[in-house]
């Protein structure tokens, strides 16, 4: 019928709108990551050259090399577009390509967040379907009491206590270290991806109680008990329709990651890019936390944008709004 959208063409421009969004956003914090080289006082080339002996020649080695002399404008086009290609300048602490600094201690950080992740999604989203089925018997009570706490519970208290309790005084795991193999290096990945996990787990543990509560009491449910459908069924609707707030928590959730990654890190003397952006801001390292802080951004604002993509699979209203508008 002339006039009205087609699902494709409605579908279409949601995502356009959602991607334009995004990458506007990441424009922004671009821009704002780069103003960090004038944040600290003092000259931004000698800042820039850290601890090395200073010279004139040097100096304007440093000036041509960030190009200095140039507007600002022009300045930050040339880093953004040097950023896109994987170029984030010379580490002030180590002298080392920031980008090989990153992509070295990369893959630790992602098993981690990975393991955690899973290990948090798998507890914590039946444990809050279980919470809310059983609503304010001893069992949901203690469920939400369990989540209270280790949701309160910073992560460097909660990984000393799991490292005073397994690895010191029961030697189940190790101290430190990363390991050798896949099944070492698991082993010693365990007790910090647990520790990332009981966090992320106890706020996934809510949210998933308060959805399926709140689908539990709604009137399609009441007519489906009513028509004599079976508890199971009746719990696999509701749980559908539960699905979406959890996903709209996945967005926190890797901001929640990737923000506890760095205690964590410091916690069990991880390698990662968490212990790389707490000694760069300690050492003052303006090029490597200028990456690391635009990376970490782009991987929230992207997860966001998937979060949102997901919405055209779980909620079939979002769907005919996009064709009716």
């Amino acid at each position: 019928m002339t006039g009205h959208r087609t699902p494709v063409r409605g579908v279409a421009l949601f995502m356009t709108r959602r991607l334009s969004g995004t990458l506007l956003l990441l424009v922004v914090i671009s821009f704002l990551v780069f103003c960090l080289l004038y944040l600290e006082p003092g000259d931004i080339a000698r800042n820039l050259l850290g601890t090395r002996q200073v010279t004139p020649q040097t100096l304007a080695e440093v000036r041509a090399q960030y190009h200095l002399e140039d507007p600002l404008p022009l300045q930050y086009w040339t880093w953004l577009t040097n950023a896109m290609h994987g170029d984030f300048g010379i580490s002030v602490r180590t002298q080392d390509p920031v980008a090989h600094m990153i992509t070295s201690r990369l893959g630790l950080t992602i098993e981690m967040v990975v393991i955690s992740f899973v290990l948090a999604m798998v507890g914590g989203i039946p444990a809050g379907v279980w919470a809310a089925v059983r609503r304010n018997q001893v069992l949901d009570r203690a469920v939400v009491g369990s989540s209270v706490v280790f949701i309160s519970a910073p992560a460097f208290a909660l990984g000393l206590l799991l490292l005073y309790v397994f690895a010191q005084a029961l030697g189940w795991f190790p101290v430190y270290g990363t390991g050798v193999g896949t099944f070492d290096r698991l082993w010693h990945l365990a007790l910090p991806s647990l520790t990332l996990a009981l966090g992320l787990g106890a706020f996934i543990v809510k949210i998933t109680r308060a959805a399926v509560i709140h689908e539990l009491e709604q009137d399609y449910v009441v007519f489906a008990r009513a028509r004599g459908l079976a508890a199971r069924q009746t719990l696999a609707l509701a749980m559908r329709n539960a699905a979406i707030p959890v996903l709209t928590s996945l967005g926190l959730a890797v901001a929640y990651l990737f923000g506890s990654t760095i205690l964590v890190e410091a916690t069990f003397s991880l390698p990662g890019l968490g212990s790389l952006l707490e000694d760069s801001v300690l050492f003052k390292d303006i090029p490597t936390v200028q990456a690391l802080t635009l990376l970490v951004a782009a991987v929230i604002a992207v997860t966001a944008l998937l979060v949102d993509l997901t919405y055209l699979l779980f909620d079939p209203r979002l769907r005919t709004q996009l064709v009716s508008r």
